[in-house]
């Protein structure tokens, strides 16, 4: 699921890029879970990996990597998002099962009404 969870993300808004800090705040996800997952994500052709586009010396600070979905991986990987909903939870809720036509949960305790 969590992996799901950071592709969402992604399906938000799928030409933005995200960098790793912003999806850990999005997600709740420590580094050490993000970050593989993008990495295999991205080996997986589902996202695109950059590289920022800034002077380190003028930012302050290291480049960071920018992740977005790939465009020709969108429609796929929200067609399969869709299908892990349905499987995990169904359109029709279950109620239990009826005993003489009474569902369980409407049954006065003691049989007298």
């Amino acid at each position: 699921m969590a992996v799901a969870q950071v592709l969402r993300q992604f399906l938000a808004d799928p030409g933005q890029p995200r960098h790793g800090y912003e999806l850990m705040q999005l997600t709740g996800f420590p580094s050490g879970k993000l970050y593989p997952l993008l990495a295999r994500l991205h080996r997986a052709k589902l996202l695109i990996r950059e590289r920022e586009d800034v002077d380190p010396r003028q930012a302050g600070r290291p480049a960071r990597y920018l992740y977005r979905l790939d465009p020709q991986a969108a429609e796929s990987v929200r067609q399969k998002l869709a299908a892990l909903s349905e499987q995990v939870s169904p359109a029709v809720p279950l109620l239990p099962r009826p005993v003489d036509g009474i569902p369980r949960r409407l049954r006065i305790q003691g049989g007298v009404a």
